[in-house]
Formats: structure tokens, sequence, C-alpha cells
């Protein structure tokens, strides 16, 4: 399974639409997603301190569009290091039936995320 960071009000709309096409798709031309390891320290980088986020569990076998585990694509420009872990990115919409689950996920009182009760089968490492 892969997560994706979403606001409450762009999931209402996914879900009116059909599909999800948040703006990185047609900026970068993927959707970024993490794995359950990835995704607190993806939220602590770029969400701290939202609270009106949810993660969608997405079945990459219900993916109509194509998934690629790629190396990290840093806001800044900067290349990927050695050793980084792979993203999934999802090259196309995603549509609506590949998402399995939705999971409340507001930050904590001072800002930080940590893992919510559905994903606590893991260790988190901060990127």
């Amino acid at each position: 399974m892969i997560l994706h960071l979403i606001k409450r009000s762009d999931w209402l709309l996914a879900q009116q639409q059909g599909t999800l096409a948040p703006p990185s798709l047609h900026s970068e031309g993927f959707i970024h997603c993490s794995t359950e390891h990835q995704m607190v320290g993806v939220a602590n980088k770029y969400y701290a301190g939202a609270n009106d986020m949810l993660l969608l569990r997405i079945d990459p076998k219900l993916l109509a569009s194509p998934l690629k585990w790629e190396p990290p694509a840093h806001i800044d420009g900067s290349p990927a290091l050695p050793g980084e872990p792979f993203f999934p990115h999802i090259y196309g919409p995603i549509n609506i039936d590949a998402v399995i689950e939705i999971i409340e996920f507001p930050s904590m009182p001072d800002g930080k995320f940590a893992a919510p009760p559905q994903l606590n089968t893991f260790t988190v490492h901060n990127i």
C-alpha cells in the first residue's frame, strides 16, 4: 500500500469529480506519495501545523495510472543523495476506487505529526 497526504477540501472535490489530480500532477507530471515508513517525515517537513489533513491509503494494484518508484523530488530542485529511499510517484490522476482507506491525520498541539493508530506497525523515518 502507498499513502497520499491531502487536504480534506481537496479530497471532497476529488470525490465529486471521480478522480484526484492535485497541482503537482500538472506542475511536475506526477502525484507525490509515500510509504507508511516515509509519511510522518514528509508530513512534518512540508505540512507542519496543518490540521485539515487526511491520509489516503491507496492500493497500487487498483490504480488506473502508472506508478513508478523514484528518488525523491526535492522542492528546491537539488538532486537526490546516494542512498536516499525511493518514493512512489503516480503518473496520472488517482482513480477514487483505488483509495481503500481514508485516515484522519491532524497535527499534534506542537504542530508536528505522529503516526496514527492505523499505521502503528512501523518505525518512523525522518527525511
